[in-house]
């Protein structure tokens, strides 16, 4: 799969996450928080999940093409942005084409799904949430964030990171907002928990 196909399936993923599910369920259970579920993602209250290339829910399943908004008729409900609950949205609008790529799908399913295990073994006492702002897995604990991303603007593969909510220096910390590691580096649960593990103990250190 070229770059291109995987970028434009991300940003349709992280677009049907905040559109199609936190936006929905934030206006109506007052919560923006998504999870992993098995082969993909949904909300925590919001009875809808992607599947592959499929939105699904108790009733029913719908293919992940035509228009954010086809798609969300079609399950019965209006899509939008969870407005208000932070600034930085994905900008999409919900009458966009909306074309996601199996295959990268797949990929950033397995990603998500790697770093919930890894996550949930750093810190079995707190469950892991999916956020729709920045479409990253992320728990955290003692001031300092462990999460897997599958990329964004500066970095468009998968990868894991750390970040402490008051910066740190020194090599380890290789990022604006801490430490990254690309998923080539750490795709495994135990080379994920092994980084998470370090990225602890030198946040700790200060």
């Amino acid at each position: 799969m070229d770059e291109k196909t995987y970028v434009r399936s991300r940003q349709a993923l992280h677009a049907t996450a905040e559109l199609l599910i936190a936006g929905p369920q934030y206006r109506e259970f007052g919560t923006i928080r998504l999870r992993i579920v098995h082969g993909g993602f949904g909300g925590v209250r919001w009875p809808f999940s992607v599947l592959g290339t499929e939105l699904r829910w108790p009733e029913g399943r719908a293919r992940l093409q035509g228009t954010f908004r086809a798609v969300a008729q079609a399950a019965g409900f209006e899509p939008g942005a969870p407005e208000g609950a932070y600034a930085h949205t994905t900008g999409i609008d919900p009458d966009a084409a909306l074309e996601v790529d199996i295959s990268a799908a797949g990929l950033i399913e397995a990603w998500f799904a790697l770093g919930d295990r890894a996550l949930r073994c750093l810190e079995p006492d707190v469950t892991p949430v999916l956020w729709p702002e920045h479409f990253d897995l992320a728990s955290t604990v003692t001031e300092v964030n462990y999460g897997v991303s599958p990329g964004d603007d500066a970095h468009p593969g998968p990868y894991a990171y750390v970040g402490p909510q008051t910066p740190r220096t020194g090599d380890f910390w290789n990022a604006p907002f801490g430490a990254l590691r690309p998923r080539d580096e750490v795709n495994t649960v135990a080379a994920l928990l092994e980084f998470f593990e370090e990225g602890r103990v030198r946040a700790a250190q200060g």
